[in-house]
């Protein structure tokens, strides 16, 4: 996502709250501003069309990049991937329409104890809720704990998560998404 653009959300690509400015409105905009809320949108679609996402980022901070976050506020978009159904009932996600699955690799340097993880691992807590929300069920984690500080370490904790890569991949039923 570094080397991709993801706009920075700004509130006159918006006319409300996760809903982009309709077609007329954006071109109102300044150029840049246009070419802004029709990456937005672009980024939302191509979100849409897939089947399985795999998101990987390291944990930074408890968390994970700024730019995933800014990824991620493109893609949350009214009457897109999720609605309002009645004014005061809760939101509710649309992408529930066919089989989808993430998968999140997180990189991190030490190796967190699972019972600790809760207060640690906000980040992959919060990717594993938004997609929820979005209506997509099927979450399958990677965890590349204890990449430490030197080579070996590193090459140590790969090792370690390409062994649970079969058991991520049978739990996806890729079949079943690639013959719908």
């Amino acid at each position: 996502m570094y080397k991709e653009h993801i706009p920075r959300l700004e509130y006159q690509y918006f006319e409300s709250r996760n809903c982009v400015v309709n077609e007329d409105a954006a071109n109102r905009l300044p150029k840049k501003d246009q070419e802004e809320v029709h990456k937005i949108i672009e980024l939302c679609n191509q979100f849409i069309e897939a089947d399985v996402y795999v998101i990987a980022a390291p944990m930074w901070s408890l968390s994970f990049p700024a730019p995933l976050k800014e990824y991620i506020d493109c893609i949350v978009q009214t009457d897109k991937t999720i609605t309002f159904p009645k004014k005061g009932e809760k939101p509710e996600g649309l992408l529930k329409d066919k089989p989808r699955t993430v998968v999140y690799i997180q990189s991190s340097g030490g190796n967190i104890p699972w019972i600790m993880r809760p207060m640690f691992n906000k980040g992959l807590d919060y990717i594993e809720d938004i997609m929820k929300f979005m209506g997509i069920s099927k979450f399958e984690k990677l965890l590349v704990d204890s990449t430490g500080t030197t080579e070996q370490e590193k090459q140590d904790a790969i090792e370690n998560a390409k062994e649970k890569i079969d058991t991520i991949i049978e739990k996806m039923d890729i079949r079943e998404a690639v013959l719908t």
